[in-house]
């Protein structure tokens, strides 16, 4: 079956997120911005990162290696073409993380935003045995009605996503990431204007804590 994720245009996806009734596309900028800045390190790996939002607030002087995942190809062409001031640091890889995990290489600090809903627990457990970062950061959607797309004018461009979606929880994620070594560290919680809210849940491997 191909992955419904493939034939999403950008530019509708982008707009639905962006809209006023939704605004993750700009509650995820400011998330990832705290992301990116609150552990030292050198390298970092985005999965699903689309279109690259929130890649302003790396900081080239301290990251030295950042990884763009994605299974759409189009949508890594269009991050390597905005972000172009990157590109010395920059790699974007096309990889299906149901079937292609071997492929990630390893990075300081695993980031996964609305990336977790679309391949389940346990997928995202074995890509981060692969990747073996020290820290974890992943934001989840929890729902508060049957729907996980909200409501827009674009709202079928998504219908395809029912097909590879997986309900989120927040003890759950704990839960599936103590089992390989990781200990949860941080939570916040972003509310949304439609009522749901992103949840960011944030790991180190061993128990280390950053200072």
């Amino acid at each position: 079956m191909n992955n419904p994720w493939k034939d999403i245009n950008l530019s509708d996806y982008e707009s639905h997120m962006a809209l006023d009734s939704v605004k993750q596309l700009q509650a995820m900028n400011q998330m990832m911005k705290g992301q990116l800045n609150k552990y030292a390190i050198q390298s970092v790996m985005i999965l699903g990162i689309a279109g690259g939002n929130g890649l302003e607030h790396i900081d080239s002087k301290k990251i030295k290696k950042v990884y763009g995942v994605d299974i759409n190809a189009e949508y890594l062409a269009t991050t390597k073409e905005r972000y172009k001031k990157l590109s010395s640091i920059l790699q974007c890889l096309c990889v299906d993380l149901n079937s292609e995990t071997e492929k990630l290489p390893q990075a300081n600090l695993l980031i996964a935003n609305l990336l977790i809903e679309y391949i389940g627990y346990e997928c995202f457990q074995k890509a981060v045995k692969v990747v073996n970062p020290k820290y974890v950061s992943c934001i989840i959607q929890i729902n508060t009605d049957d729907s996980f797309v909200s409501d827009s004018p674009y709202l079928h461009v998504f219908d395809g996503l029912e097909s590879v979606h997986h309900n989120m929880a927040e003890q759950e994620l704990q839960s599936s990431m103590e089992t390989i070594g990781y200990q949860l560290t941080q939570t916040l919680e972003h509310p949304l204007p439609n009522g749901k809210k992103l949840v960011q849940l944030d790991f180190c491997r061993n128990n280390i804590v950053e200072r």
